[in-house]
């Protein structure tokens, strides 16, 4: 029998709105109070939030388990310090957690069994490795993570009120959603929905940023430039016919602004925890939302922490919700954490470096992130194929393109089907297009040294 009035909790009932403000300030009173706090105010709060985060962590089967191993507690978090000594995990940890106890795996901190008191979203990351990576979050962690968001948002330009086209994609993925919470909730931004250009034609996409004179377009740097293009094709120029203020794209910058004519700020932020960091207009590194993470830099390696100043993979630990914790979450990400010292624009918050890359070899491809092993064993489900490949990615003119070569011994007439039916899988599969070549039997060896090196070599990045 279906649940009846009051058996059940609606999301705008488990959220005291006036705490959570408290908690995590939004804009623009964010930038009056909290960014401008002192260092030590800082790491007090973090402090306090993480000792709360990592007792509610240990309830979690996944981190129990890893933490009894390695014999630390929650009694054993005394400074900011002790963080160091509970073990890091990565990716591959989580794919194991669900192989072991699928769907959903272990790590969960909510449940959806339990959404009729406590209601949840489930997001998942690209089901690029196999399958993807489900994320649980509770009302609070979506209010709180929009309000991160919307920080980063007016930092780069959006001003409440403003007009605002969401190109990004509306998928499993929780990115278009959560850009779309911070810009109507936290920002009374008035958002068109508009989707890729899949959903919504490029042409379309540039009428309605010129009608109704649209302050920003969220979706990836490549896609804007297209839409450029596609705008000066209409007889309008990006600089002069719209009013294109914020540009928190990812992508080339020199060329975003040289476009659109607007500053370009970096950020970084990925699936399990949404935006953690963003560029002020001084640019000497991202500032670090610490009253909702704690960003150490490991090595790559090892997973012990390096100096300060030293490049090494992002570990994460976020201290703001309360569904699935990331506690030590080492992202692979490369990036550097700089000394804590005052910024020309205010604040002592820790800055980090941008993106540099990964540790392992990860590709984002037009803001989906891809593994090479990944596309090889979707690319080879073909009887007709041979287990050979190699991955090539490269810059054609303002988009980044990725080209898969496999192997096979069948007639030369039938290269093209077999070239077409890989494409297609890898599209259905990744949701972005791929292209597929199809080399003779020891085409590849120059590139993949299959004779000549111990471990074969698969990938190959051609950008800049």
């Amino acid at each position: 029998m279906a649940a009846k009035a009051g058996e059940f909790r609606r999301p705008f009932e488990v959220v005291d709105h006036a705490a959570l403000m408290r908690a995590h300030a939004p804009p623009p009173e964010y930038f009056d109070g909290d960014w401008l706090q002192p260092p030590d105010r800082i790491e007090a709060l973090q402090l306090e939030r993480l000792q709360a985060r990592c007792r509610r962590a240990y309830q979690v089967p996944f981190f129990r388990r890893r933490w009894d191993a390695a014999g630390v507690g929650p009694d054993d978090l005394r400074s900011l310090d002790d963080l160091s000594r509970f073990p890091a995990y990565r990716v591959d940890d989580i794919r194991k957690s669900i192989e072991a106890h699928p769907p959903m795996g272990d790590y969960q901190g909510a449940s959806i069994e339990n959404a009729l008191d406590e209601p949840v979203r489930v997001f998942m990351s690209g089901a690029t490795t196999g399958a993807p990576r489900p994320t649980l979050y509770t009302q609070w962690d979506r209010e709180a993570g929009a309000i991160l968001m919307a920080r980063a948002l007016y930092l780069q330009g959006v001003r409440p009120g403003d007009v605002v086209l969401n190109a990004w994609a509306y998928s499993t993925h929780n990115g278009a959603f959560a850009f779309d919470e911070a810009l109507h909730k936290w920002l009374n931004c008035v958002v068109l929905t508009t989707g890729t250009g899949n959903v919504t034609s490029s042409r379309r996409q540039i009428e309605l940023a010129h009608q109704y004179q649209a302050t920003a377009i969220l979706t990836t740097g490549d896609y804007l430039l297209h839409l450029a293009d596609v705008a000066r094709e209409m007889g309008l120029d990006p600089k002069k016919d719209f009013n294109i203020r914020a540009l928190p794209n990812i992508g080339d910058r020199a060329k975003l602004e040289e476009t659109w004519g607007a500053p370009n700020y970096q950020s970084y932020g990925f699936h399990e925890v949404q935006w953690v960091s963003v560029e002020c207009p001084e640019r000497q590194g991202l500032h670090i939302f610490e009253d909702a993470f704690v960003v150490q830099i490991v090595d790559p390696e090892t997973g012990e922490p390096v100096p300060d100043g030293e490049p090494g993979s992002i570990c994460i630990t976020e201290i703001y919700k309360t569904g699935s914790p990331q506690f030590r979450y080492d992202i692979q990400d490369l990036s550097v954490l700089y000394p804590r010292e005052r910024c020309a624009c205010g604040s002592w918050l820790r800055r980090m470096g941008p993106f540099a890359g990964r540790g392992d070899n990860m590709v984002k491809l037009r803001g989906v992130n891809v593994w090479p092993e990944a596309i090889g064993e979707i690319a080879l489900d073909d009887p007709r194929l041979e287990a050979d490949y190699f991955v090539r990615a490269t810059r054609e003119g303002n988009r980044d393109e990725m080209v898969v070569h496999v192997v096979s011994r069948a007639d030369a007439s039938l290269r093209d089907d077999i070239a077409r039916a890989a494409a297609d899988r890898l599209k259905e599969r990744l949701g972005v297009r791929i292209a597929v070549e199809v080399a003779s039997p020891g085409d590849l060896d120059t590139w993949t040294e299959l004779h000549t090196s111990p471990k074969p070599k698969r990938f190959r990045d051609e950008r800049d």
